[in-house]
């Protein structure tokens, strides 16, 4: 099955990820960062690491309760296991050197008009699309 586009349910989850990134800062004055949460739910104690890995529950199992509802997923093209251990490596490294994630600075970090979450983003974008022309310009 090949995903296709829907504008109105791409507005309606970037509303929902907006309303819960607010949520989780209103009420628990935290970011919702998704490397911060998943890196202190490792090292925190108590109450602190419990949200944060109902956070991370949440994540995961978000999408099978969407689809045990009745709701369609896309079937994913997963490239080669050695391909995907290098890109979660590469992720990883970036997250750290840019001391936050794609949640953190695209949508908790400019919702705060942070300049570093500014800087972050735009490399972010920057990158997704040179990495983009090159597989498909370059690399054939």
């Amino acid at each position: 099955m090949i995903a296709t586009y829907d504008p109105m349910t791409a507005l309606i989850g970037g509303a929902l990820i907006g309303l819960a990134a607010t949520l989780l800062l209103w009420l628990n004055g935290r970011i919702a960062g998704v490397s911060g949460i998943l890196a202190n739910a490792i090292a925190a104690p108590g109450p602190e690491r419990d949200w944060r890995t109902a956070f991370l529950v949440g994540l995961i199992f978000g999408p099978i309760v969407f689809a045990f509802v009745g709701g369609t997923l896309p079937r994913p093209v997963l490239p080669p296991l050695p391909e995907i251990v290098i890109a979660g490596v590469l992720v990883g490294f970036g997250t750290r050197l840019g001391r936050g994630c794609t949640s953190g600075h695209g949508v908790c970090g400019l919702a705060r008009l942070s300049p570093r979450s500014l800087a972050a983003t735009a490399t972010f974008v920057a990158t997704a699309m040179a990495t983009v022309f090159l597989i498909r310009h370059v690399g054939g």
